[in-house]
């Protein structure tokens, strides 16, 4: 009969346990392409341009190419290695695809390109928002979030959620060298959310954080509006930053 502390090897010795992986040991994202859905907006086009300038090759995408070549071009085209397609060539060509679109077209966006992100790793960066005369306040999707709706209309992905937090006027100022933040990761599997942190990693300053599942990414996109409300009050451009990790 054997008994909880039974030896477990024919020595009489302990088994030894294997050892924790280092949660800093990232793997190398260098070579991957990442396409942006909604690369001609704001946020879009600004982490397009910070990891193009990290030396990452970036696709824009947005539902007319034309508009997206323009955008690539505005931010540094070939030079920087950023190119423009329509969404679907976008996501096709994306070996990592971040999801940047607004709020009320995010769904529709998604269920459009199902067959094309299939087996994609898929961070999704939108905050689901309203805002009234009192400012911004968080909405409640029916899934829980958008990330989980993401998951929901795309059975076929490995989606994430990341990038949230981010100020569209730092990501796109070319005089700001180092953006100093970290970036709350969450998703199902660690070796796609390892993905994640070590992207984030790609642009100077800038770590992620692994933040837990992806049923806890309704909080995290809704920190989005206290976020709004600090940089309105002290005319900042806020990010976040997580202590003793």
């Amino acid at each position: 009969m054997t008994t909880p502390d039974a030896p477990n090897s024919a020595s009489g010795a302990p088994a030894k346990k294997a050892p924790a992986k280092d949660p800093w040991d990232l793997p190398d994202v260098s070579g991957l392409t990442v396409g942006v859905l909604g690369g001609t907006g704001d946020q879009g086009r600004g982490l397009a341009y910070r990891l193009a300038r990290a030396g990452q090759k970036v696709i824009i995408g947005s539902r007319a190419a034309e508009r997206a070549q323009t955008a690539a071009r505005e931010l540094g085209g070939a030079e920087l290695g950023i190119e423009g397609a329509d969404n679907a060539e976008c996501s096709r060509r994306s070996d990592i695809v971040i999801v940047a679109v607004p709020w009320d077209g995010h769904a529709k966006t998604l269920e459009g390109l199902r067959e094309e992100l299939g087996g994609k790793l898929v961070i999704d960066c939108v905050n689901p928002l309203g805002f009234d005369k009192k400012g911004a306040y968080a909405l409640r999707p029916e899934e829980g979030s958008a990330a989980e709706q993401a998951a929901a209309l795309l059975p076929d992905s490995r989606v994430t959620a990341a990038f949230h937090h981010l100020s569209a006027v730092l990501l796109q100022d070319p005089e700001v060298e180092q953006i100093d933040t970290d970036v709350m990761v969450l998703g199902e599997s660690r070796a796609d959310t390892d993905l994640v942190q070590a992207l984030a990693a790609r642009i100077p300053g800038m770590r992620g954080v692994f933040a837990g599942r992806l049923r806890n990414a309704h909080q995290v996109e809704s920190l989005v509006a206290n976020l709004i409300s600090v940089n309105r009050r002290y005319k900042a451009h806020a990010g976040l930053r997580v202590t003793d990790v």
